[in-house]
């Protein structure tokens, strides 16, 4: 398999278990580092989704969000202590790292 392939496989699966988890509830009222992290978690699936779309490309507005969400996320997760909650939000993280840094740029 390609890298390419390799990388869009990896985040096809990631991609899967996160629409199958369940957002930690207690995330819904949380602000971490100024961050609401129901918006972070919204955002980032946004752009996540269009890269699936778009089979693999975004465009460089989408691109620079979730840079943003990833710094975002960077001063975040260190403050996360609850299991499920670093889970999910590290593979987020990922989601977001794959999506962004990879990603062919539409214009």
């Amino acid at each position: 398999m390609s890298s390419t392939s390799e990388h869009r496989a990896d985040i096809g699966r990631l991609w899967q278990e996160h629409m199958r988890a369940p957002f930690p509830a207690r995330l819904h009222t949380v602000e971490a580092a100024g961050v609401e992290m129901a918006l972070l978690d919204a955002t980032i699936a946004g752009c996540v989704s269009v890269w699936h779309d778009n089979g693999g490309s975004l465009d460089s507005e989408r691109r620079q969000t979730l840079r943003k969400r990833i710094a975002e996320l960077d001063q975040v997760l260190p403050l996360i202590t609850e299991a499920e909650e670093l889970r999910y939000l590290e593979r987020l993280h990922q989601l977001a790292l794959l999506a962004s840094d990879t990603s062919p740029q539409l214009e």
